[in-house]
């Protein structure tokens, strides 16, 4: 029998997948194994925290590219670290995003190579917010989030679930296919 060939929805387009620290990570190591499925060539890059969750080597082995973690690591062609990695990207994929590590974005924080990174990047941003339902609910986590939108960067809203702490609520990582659709869509946005 002849498998029949289904198209790539994302070919020659290269993704910075930011990682930072929230249970949820463990998620994105399977959301990167989609991503390169349709075609995406994906760089992975994580904060100190999210390396506490999942290993570099994970991610390092997923996507067949080095894992960034270190904003002063030498590359040997002596360039700078966070803006060549910013302009290869067609999206920067924020997953999961910490309450964190979205009031560092919101506040122009370029402390870390994640937020280096997105803040040198003219790509499109998309942030997948994870983390618990009252930090999701926190006025200040909303205000964060509604200003980041204001600036253009996109949303896959949570979802309600199971969290960490032993309840249900608002803050849920969704299913690894709701995020893939949103990159499709927001890369297709002219």
């Amino acid at each position: 029998m002849v498998k029949k060939r289904i198209a790539k929805r994302l070919p020659k387009k290269t993704i910075l997948l930011c990682l930072s620290g929230s249970i949820a990570l463990y998620k994105s190591c399977d959301l990167l194994r989609d991503l390169k499925e349709e075609g995406a060539d994906v760089f992975c890059l994580m904060t100190k925290s999210a390396q506490q969750f999942v290993s570099s080597l994970t991610f390092h082995a997923l996507s067949g590219h080095p894992v960034y973690a270190d904003p002063f690591s030498e590359l040997t062609d002596w360039s700078v670290l966070h803006t060549t990695l910013a302009d290869k990207a067609d999206l920067v994929l924020i997953c999961p995003a910490s309450a964190n590590i979205i009031a560092r974005l919101a506040n122009g924080m370029a402390d870390d190579i994640v937020t280096s990174t997105v803040l040198a990047s003219r790509a499109k941003v998309l942030v997948v917010p994870a983390m618990n339902d009252n930090m999701f609910a926190h006025p200040v986590t909303k205000e964060n989030i509604a200003k980041l939108k204001s600036i253009g960067y996109h949303f896959v809203e949570p979802v309600k679930g199971n969290l960490v702490c032993g309840r249900e609520g608002m803050g849920h990582i969704p299913e690894n296919q709701a995020i893939l659709e949103s990159v499709c869509s927001v890369l297709s946005r002219k």
